[in-house]
C-alpha cells in the first residue's frame, strides 16, 4: 500500500530543494567574482565534454534530448494514474536539469554585456546609409568569388573547411579572454526537418558542448549560423553577442563562403534597422544588389515563406519568455546586434571619410 503522507513529504522536500537552488544561483549571479570563476569552470567542462563527444559523428546531445522527451511522456502518462508519484519524478528531474543547466551554461548570461566595451556613437542617417551601401558592395564582391551549383545558386563545396577555420580562428576584438576550442564539435541536428518550420537555425547543447545546425537552411545563411553556434561553444551566451562575435570572426575570414555569409547577415541587419527610419532607401538599395546576390536573397526569402508555420509562432513566444528570463531583451533582438555592429564599424567609416576629405 502506498504511503500517501510520505510521498507528499518527499514532494515538499524536492520543491524546497528547487526553491533553494533558484535562490542560490540568483545570489551567485549578483557576484562578479563568482561569475568570473564560473567562466573558468565553463571552459574546463566544455573542453572535457568536447573530448568525450566531439569524435562521435552524430549529435549525441540530440539523442539525449530524445530520451529526455520520452521520459517526460512517461511522467505525463503516469500523472493520470499516480499523480503524486508523477509529481515527485517531475520535481526530481527538474532539480537535476536546472542544477546542471545553470552550472554548465545558465550563469554565463550574467556576464557583463559586451556593449560596455564599445565606444558609444550617434551615427546620422546618412552615415548609416553609407555603411549599408558599403556592405552591399562587399556582398556583391564576395558573390563573384563563391561557387554556384548547376542551377546558378550559391553552394558551399566543403563545409568542413569552414568548421576548421572557426575552431582555429585567432582572437577577435572585445573577446580576447576567450579560449580557443580544441576540437570540432559542430554537427548537423537530427531534428533539421522539423526545425525548418520553427525558424531555428541552430542551437548549443550545454550538456554535451555540441553545436547543432539545421542542415536544410539556404546556403547563404549556413556559414554564419556555424560561426554563431561556435561562439556559444566559446562561452558567449547572449544571442546578439554570439552574432557579433560571429561577425568579427567572419569579417576577415580566409574562407570566402564564411565571409560572404557574414557580410550578408550584417547587410540584412542594417536594412532591417533602417527600414523604420527610411524605408524608401531600403527599397532603393535592393536595386544595387548584383544578380547573384539578389538570387540568394530571394531564395532565402522563399525558403522561410514556404516553411512558415504555427511552430514559428509557438517557439517565438517561448523563446521570448526564455530570453527575458536570462537577462536578454526578448525575441531575438537583432537591433542590439546592429548597434554593436554600427559602434564597431562607424569609427572606421568616419576615419575613411575624413581621410578622403583631406587627401
Amino acid at each position: 500500500m502506498v504511503d500517501t503522507k510520505k510521498i507528499i513529504q518527499r514532494n515538499k522536500f524536492w520543491a524546497g530543494i528547487l526553491l533553494a537552488q533558484i535562490i542560490l544561483f540568483y545570489a551567485i549571479s549578483k557576484s562578479d567574482f563568482l561569475i568570473k570563476l564560473h567562466q573558468i569552470f565553463f571552459e574546463t567542462q566544455m573542453e572535457f565534454h568536447q573530448y568525450i563527444f566531439s569524435w562521435i559523428p552524430f549529435s549525441f546531445g540530440d539523442i539525449f534530448y530524445l530520451f529526455l522527451g520520452g521520459y517526460l511522456v512517461y511522467i505525463i502518462q503516469l500523472s493520470f494514474r499516480k499523480t503524486k508519484i508523477a509529481i515527485r519524478k517531475a520535481l526530481v528531474l527538474l532539480n537535476i536539469f536546472y542544477f546542471v543547466y545553470q552550472l554548465f551554461w545558465g550563469l554565463l548570461y550574467f556576464q557583463p554585456p559586451i556593449i560596455r566595451n564599445l565606444e558609444k556613437t550617434n551615427p546620422t542617417i546618412e552615415e548609416l546609409k553609407q555603411l549599408t551601401t558599403q556592405f552591399v558592395n562587399r556582398c556583391n564582391q564576395d558573390r563573384t568569388q563563391v561557387k554556384d551549383d548547376r542551377n546558378g545558386n550559391f553552394t558551399i563545396e566543403n563545409i568542413e573547411k569552414i568548421k576548421t577555420e572557426l575552431v582555429n580562428s585567432s582572437k577577435v576584438p572585445y573577446f580576447q579572454n576567450l579560449k580557443k576550442s580544441k576540437a570540432i564539435s559542430i554537427k548537423k541536428s537530427l531534428f533539421s526537418d522539423a526545425m525548418d518550420y520553427t525558424g531555428i537555425l541552430g542551437y548549443y547543447n550545454p550538456f554535451t558542448a555540441e553545436a547543432q545546425y539545421n542542415k536544410n537552411i539556404p546556403a547563404i545563411g549556413l556559414p554564419f549560423t556555424l560561426a554563431h553556434e561556435n561562439a556559444h561553444q566559446k562561452g558567449i551566451a547572449r544571442e546578439e553577442e554570439a552574432s557579433f562575435f560571429a561577425y568579427l570572426e567572419g569579417k576577415n575570414a580566409k574562407n570566402i563562403n564564411l565571409k560572404y555569409s557574414t557580410d550578408y547577415f550584417a547587410l540584412k541587419s542594417l536594412m532591417i534597422y533602417l527600414s523604420n527610419k527610411d524605408s524608401l532607401f531600403v527599397k532603393q538599395i535592393f536595386a544595387d544588389f548584383s544578380a547573384g546576390l539578389k538570387k540568394d536573397f530571394l531564395a532565402e526569402k522563399e525558403f522561410y515563406e514556404k516553411h512558415n508555420g504555427i511552430g514559428n509562432t509557438i517557439l517565438s513566444t517561448t523563446n521570448d519568455w526564455f530570453l527575458k528570463s536570462n537577462q536578454q531583451d526578448g525575441e531575438v533582438n537583432y537591433s542590439y546586434f546592429t548597434v554593436l555592429l554600427i559602434r564597431h564599424e562607424i569609427k572606421e567609416l568616419r576615419f575613411t571619410t575624413q581621410f578622403q576629405k583631406h587627401k
